[in-house]
């Protein structure tokens, strides 16, 4: 009996999560438009709804009509399999993210994760690198120079800063000897790791909108010179699957770096329950995302190269050998 009740829950787990994560955009793109509007001395969505709220979901039903169109000379196999890998590295890695300890539910006690990995940071890196492939499929597949050059750039640009991502968490994973993500958390009941870590932080960070491909690092999109970039010749459900991995990737930045460097549920000050304090960090950095999308211009395709190359990576290996002189 006890089994059945530990794969049901396991089972609600998952399906709660994936159901936040599919449903995330509809809440982010509204606030997105509300917080640009604001930025911009606009309105923002007034139409549809009170103060817009439906238009989210008038964009979703737009997109789940909208004809399925696939270009005559693209490979089909590859255009359908590429949002596909797009969407599902996303989701995966978020069975290894806790988001707090454990609750008491009628005398059960419920744990706020699915897995607890004690390699859990080395298998969200590893498993969120796969959804590079989906962007490069996308953009060789539509067979459309727009396209193809997006996907590219991409390549280039994910490989310039997952290095000097990785590198920028092995000062967290020294601090804590551990690369459970829950132990990382204990290690910061006293001092978070932002203390211990700003430059580990700041690469972080910088790699993560990087990661994520917001500005100023969307050059796989770019309007200006690429159309739409990777996603040009996507319509529909197939559309709105990458749009749903950008938020989702967005979403598990902001995550990670509250857990790895700004204590994760472990509160300051203010006697919060801890799932509290654990979402209004994650939604501090999900707003940063969405400002810094209206005030930052982006980089020139060269500069960009440069700052993941001259810039991140050699403070990322400074910080590494800093942090073994001072603390080991």
């Amino acid at each position: 009996m006890e089994l059945v009740v530990a794969l049901g829950l396991i089972v609600f787990k998952v399906a709660l999560l994936i159901a936040i994560l599919l449903l995330l955009p509809l809440p982010l793109t509204w606030l997105e438009r509300k917080i640009a509007g604001h930025i911009q001395q606009r309105m923002g969505p007034m139409r549809v709804g009170w103060h817009g709220l439906l238009q989210p979901v008038a964009d979703g039903v737009k997109l789940l009509t909208k004809e399925d169109h696939i270009p005559a000379e693209a490979d089909r196999f590859l255009f359908k399999l590429a949002p596909i890998l797009a969407l599902a590295p996303p989701f995966v890695v978020f069975v290894a993210v806790p988001f707090g300890e454990s609750v008491s539910v009628l005398g059960t006690e419920i744990t706020l994760y699915v897995s607890n990995m004690n390699v859990a940071l080395l298998f969200v890196f590893a498993v969120i690198g796969i959804e590079v492939y989906g962007v490069i499929f996308g953009g060789w597949a539509a067979n459309s120079k727009y396209a193809v050059l997006g996907s590219l750039r991409t390549c280039a640009q994910m490989i310039s800063y997952e290095i000097p991502m990785g590198f920028a968490v092995i000062g967290v994973v020294m601090l804590a000897q551990s690369m459970s993500l829950l132990e990382i958390v204990r290690a910061q009941a006293n001092v978070w790791n932002i203390v211990y870590q700003p430059v580990g932080f700041f690469v972080f960070f910088v790699a993560g909108l990087a990661q994520a491909q917001r500005i100023p690092f969307d050059l796989a999109e770019a309007e200006g010179d690429l159309g739409a970039g990777f996603h040009t010749e996507y319509s529909g459900i197939r559309f709105a699957f990458f749009m749903v991995s950008e938020y989702a990737i967005m979403l598990l930045t902001s995550v990670l770096a509250v857990i790895l460097f700004f204590g994760g549920w472990n509160g300051v000050l203010v006697p919060l329950p801890p799932i509290l304090w654990f979402l209004l960090k994650v939604a501090f950095f999900v707003y940063v995302f969405i400002w810094f999308r209206f005030t930052f211009p982006r980089y020139r395709y060269d500069q960009l190269m440069a700052i993941g190359w001259k810039v991140l990576l050699p403070l990322s290996m400074a910080n590494i050998i800093i942090t073994g002189v001072a603390f080991l």
